[in-house]
């Protein structure tokens, strides 16, 4: 057996880019230094006097984030595989003699973010790089929402219909059952979409019509109806919007034109009344621009493991939401910047 030389590391690393290292191309297009000053001040942890233990760089732990939701790993995994794959230290910029944040340490960044809330202004951060590099085609926009799913939450009739009705069931309350309630998720809800029952939340995205990047996002338990975060996706700006059949309505009407936008919405036939000639042209010509969002939806399920998060409550769902629509947009700009 060959002995271990001086530069075995980096001979595998210099294998690992021939062979095509997609996360070393990411490091590559992406400036991570513009996410410093927005997670600096929400964590609030200037240094005050000596001694403790030294907190890990704040770049590199929300590369880590980055790292789970395009892979959708746990913490537990996450520890794992940055410990085990040699692309992931290098993407985090670790070498071997390196330590290595555990997943406790990981779970507790991110739960200190998401006290913070700063979600948005990450995702808007980069936003505002995407419209620097003219990347932002201002041709019309694209609204749709996908179901996110969450692990099922085994409880009893009586108790799902409490969490329905927004209550907590008395039984999970109080001091002495503090650690059954911060497991159990009151926000979640289940819907049904085409025959099929799914639990989990929603991501309502604004897509750009030209370069397919997100430009906006919002979250919502998967129960609420797509058309309801209409108002809060779109703007004047936005001048054409499209949609499909599930955004028709009054409501969507008056929101649309109380901003002077012009919907592309998609008709759709009713029972006794089918769609004309005319009306199935013009959903075929709407449809093939609206796609584009389908695209997006496709990315993340295939290339970013599945559209399904392992967290409880609103604000976390929202969290790692958010950092999945970053995560796309982080790789869809890579993909522009070719």
């Amino acid at each position: 057996m060959k002995e271990k030389g001086l530069f075995d590391e980096e001979d595998r690393l210099r294998v690992l880019s021939k062979l095509g290292d997609s996360l070393e191309k990411l490091n590559e297009k992406i400036n991570w230094e513009i996410f410093k000053p927005i997670l600096k001040k929400a964590l609030n942890k200037e240094a005050k006097g000596l001694g403790g233990r030294p907190a890990y760089d704040y770049v590199l732990m929300f590369k880590i984030i980055i790292l789970q939701r395009l892979y959708n790993i746990s913490d537990d995994q996450t520890e794992y595989q940055i410990n085990d794959r040699l692309s992931f230290m290098r993407f985090l910029g670790l070498e071997l003699k390196d330590k290595v944040p555990d997943a406790k340490t990981i779970w507790l960044f991110k739960e200190k973010l998401i006290e913070a809330r700063i979600s948005k202004r990450l995702f808007e951060k980069f936003g505002k790089e995407l419209a620097k590099h003219n990347l932002i085609g201002k041709e019309g926009t694209i609204i749709d929402a996908t179901i996110v799913e969450v692990p099922i939450q085994h409880n009893n009739k009586d108790e799902n219909e409490q969490i329905k009705n927004g209550k907590i069931p008395e039984h999970w309350q109080g001091k002495q059952n503090k650690t059954k309630l911060s497991q159990k998720d009151c926000d979640v809800r289940w819907t049904k979409k085409h025959k099929r029952s799914y639990y989990g939340y929603k991501d309502h995205i604004k897509v750009d019509k030209k370069s397919k990047l997100i430009l906006k996002g919002t979250v919502t338990a998967a129960n609420v109806h797509d058309s309801k975060e209409l108002k809060n996706l779109i703007e004047k700006e936005d001048e054409i919007v499209y949609a499909d059949s599930a955004y028709i309505g009054e409501e969507t009407q008056r929101v649309l034109k109380a901003k002077g936008i012009k919907g592309q919405i998609c008709e759709r036939g009713a029972r006794g009344r089918a769609l004309t000639k005319k009306q199935k042209v013009s959903n075929r010509k709407k449809s093939k621009i609206r796609a584009r969002v389908e695209h997006v939806f496709g990315f993340m399920t295939n290339s970013m493991k599945g559209i399904y998060v392992r967290t409880i409550g609103l604000a976390r769902a929202t969290f790692s939401i958010i950092m999945m629509n970053l995560t796309y947009n982080l790789c869809r700009y890579c993909y522009l910047k070719k």
